[in-house]
């Protein structure tokens, strides 16, 4: 097994933000990694020094999730939201807020799994309140973060499709 990345960011409108990355594993396997809280939290670890403690995902609809993480410096980031539609292994739609408020109010995420050839594209569509918010979070270093966690991914990934019979 290899590993996928880097990811791509593009901004079809102006309240929307696209990610796409592939992973070198079946959607299955990614897929469980965004929906069972003790793979959230292998991955979804935060940037370097940062420690997730709090992870909590009901994957159902209306179910609730809700992350913590702790900077070396003490300071906590939080986020959390509702579950509004679940497909298993294809589809995960999810509103989402941070504590501290900085896209403008709730993002809604469409998260689209598509596997050919055992390798997984993992589409991430993100829809903002407004244009301002949207180029906001285009601004911050979104993109480095997630590939950081995306490389972490890509390890769980290759451990769980090891450990497979």
């Amino acid at each position: 097994m290899g590993f996928g990345g880097p990811l791509t960011i593009t901004t079809p409108t102006d309240t929307q933000i696209v990610i796409v990355r592939q992973f070198d594993a079946p959607r299955h396997l990614v897929f469980a990694c965004y929906t069972q809280a003790p793979l959230i939290k292998r991955w979804l670890n935060g940037a370097e020094g940062w420690i997730m403690t709090v992870c909590e995902f009901e994957a159902k609809v209306g179910g609730k999730y809700r992350y913590e993480w702790k900077a070396p410096s003490g300071y906590v980031m939080g986020m959390g939201g509702v579950i509004r539609e679940i497909e298993p292994v294809e589809r995960v739609v999810s509103a989402e807020l941070f504590d501290d408020d900085w896209t403008g109010g709730e993002t809604v995420s469409t998260l689209r799994f598509d596997e050919e050839q055992q390798r997984t594209t993992l589409t991430n569509t993100i829809n903002y309140s407004s244009k301002e918010a949207r180029d906001g979070a285009l601004k911050t270093p979104m993109a480095d973060g997630m590939e950081f966690g995306y490389k972490k991914l890509d390890q769980v990934l290759a451990e769980l499709a090891g450990a497979a019979p």
